[in-house]
């Protein structure tokens, strides 16, 4: 059946399979490139964009991570990067965090990180573009690419213009993510893009007299959700406000990723 503008369902599908993979730097080497997604914002793909970075840093893979949150950026602010814009022959420098992880993210270009971005989906797609073909990345074996929440304009040019090697879904315990993780996935599905897996994040909360979880949003049904789906959890994270003091005062590189030690161990086992 065709909607309002003569297109068909499979009109839709057949774009969205359309090849338009723009080149790399010349000066860099990416050897994979890992999508952070969700199907609705506040559920933390920015924490796990970094603790996943600072994860695979920590066990000697040299990473990096570009900030495709072109609006709403909070990368540079999580690892202490303040304003950062320099450019040589090769091309824009990602700026080194602490431990030693790039990043290239649109706030940092920005006279005051607070001023917002009002454009419009397609220059924001373009900036995301520049930051794989004009930004001199080096040699990085894992790149994170921080997505917006939904499937618009921005997660659609990354599954459409780099190559990504796989995603990682991030979701809360709420019922209701269910249905927009759902949308995440059959996005990826369709893009022919591999799920890798999901982390939850706010799954718990450690009772700070005894230790003992507390289930905040209830119990967690991520795992009979993700195996009905024939997909793996990588990690439950749990809520920490000291997670939450080390993000706001840009130290993300001393976060602890013990948490994702199942995503660490699949995506070390991409790297031949």
């Amino acid at each position: 059946m065709a909607n309002g503008h003569g297109k068909k369902p499979e009109d839709f599908k057949k774009q969205m399979e359309e090849n338009f993979k723009v080149s790399l730097s010349e000066y860099s080497h990416v050897k994979k490139v890992i999508g952070i997604v969700s199907g609705k914002g506040g559920v933390g793909k920015s924490l796990v964009t970094g603790l996943s970075a600072v994860a695979m840093n920590k066990k000697g893979f040299k990473t990096a991570i570009m900030d495709a949150d072109i609006t709403g950026p909070s990368i540079p602010k999580m690892f202490g990067i303040g304003k950062y814009n320099f450019a040589d022959e090769t091309g824009m420098i990602p700026a080194v965090t602490e431990g030693g992880i790039k990043v290239m993210s649109l706030n940092m270009l920005m006279e005051n990180e607070t001023d917002p971005v009002i454009w419009r989906g397609p220059v924001i797609a373009g900036i995301v573009k520049q930051f794989w073909t004009d930004v001199s990345w080096g040699d990085v074996d894992f790149m994170f690419v921080d997505m917006p929440p939904g499937t618009g304009d921005v997660p659609l040019t990354v599954f459409q213009s780099l190559p990504v090697d796989g995603i990682i879904v991030v979701a809360t315990p709420q019922e209701l993510v269910e249905m927009i993780v759902e949308k995440a996935i059959n996005m990826a599905s369709m893009m022919n893009v591999p799920v890798l897996g999901i982390v939850e994040n706010m799954s718990y909360m450690k009772c700070p007299h005894c230790g003992e979880p507390i289930n905040i949003f209830g119990e967690s049904k991520i795992e009979q959700y993700a195996a009905s789906h024939g997909i793996d959890v990588l990690g439950k994270l749990p809520l920490d406000p000291e997670v939450a003091k080390l993000c706001d005062a840009g130290k993300a590189d001393d976060l602890n990723p013990e948490d994702l030690e199942s995503l660490a161990y699949v995506l070390g086992g991409m790297i031949e």
